[in-house]
């Protein structure tokens, strides 16, 4: 009996991310917000009703292409974040987990950068509470380095944000250079970053006078 079961859950599995896989795809071309579902089961093989058993609704299913795009990146960025040593070293392997994350999984990063602003609020919604959580998880991060002494929660959510928002842009430039111009677009970002981590070394000091 476990034996069946197992092989049932093993072909729902399979099933359910035939369906994501096939939104992919279509998504390559379209918005979600045109997407139908028979387009996609019809794309996936398998017949409308089926879907219901996976999904409630399209919006569902982008919401769990959110999660499988963006929550695969949590614990590579998280051990990143982990690490001491040389900061600016730490700067270049998150630009370097971004490019070969882009490289290697193009069409995600193309849905998560058309439907960040889209139309499908669900979709836009579970995107916005992913790079929140990426943005607490650095705050988190940098609170317990040495020299964040006297910064406030707020700041360093701030900060945490900014270093999220910039990989966001970084990851929709890649998505836009053509491979001639991939090494000048790890580059800049990796520039761009220690900018912010410059910034942010001099975020305490006193203002200057009359300023």
């Amino acid at each position: 009996m476990s034996h069946t079961v197992g092989v049932r859950q093993n072909q729902k599995l399979r099933t359910r991310q035939a369906l994501l896989d096939a939104a992919l795809g279509l998504l390559d071309e379209q918005s979600l917000s045109s997407l139908g579902l028979r387009e996609v089961t019809r794309a996936a093989g398998i017949t409308p009703t089926a879907f219901y058993r996976h999904f409630e609704s399209v919006p569902a299913l982008g919401v769990a292409l959110v999660e499988q795009t963006l929550g695969s990146l949590h614990g590579m960025i998280g051990a990143i974040l982990a690490e001491t040593g040389d900061s600016e070293a730490r700067l270049d392997r998150s630009v370097e987990l971004i490019r070969r994350h882009v490289r290697e999984q193009p069409a995600h990063f193309r849905f998560i950068a058309r439907e960040q602003h889209g139309g499908v609020g669900p979709v836009r919604e579970a995107i916005a509470a992913q790079l929140r959580l990426f943005a607490e998880e650095v705050a988190a991060t940098l609170a317990a380095e040495p020299g964040s002494g006297g910064w406030t929660e707020e700041d360093l959510l701030m900060l945490g944000g900014l270093y999220v928002d910039h990989m966001v842009i970084t990851a929709s430039a890649l998505l836009d250079a053509g491979p001639a111009d991939d090494e000048r677009v790890a580059r800049t970002a990796g520039r761009r970053l220690r900018l912010i981590a410059l910034g942010a070394l001099h975020w305490l000091d006193e203002p200057a006078q009359g300023a």
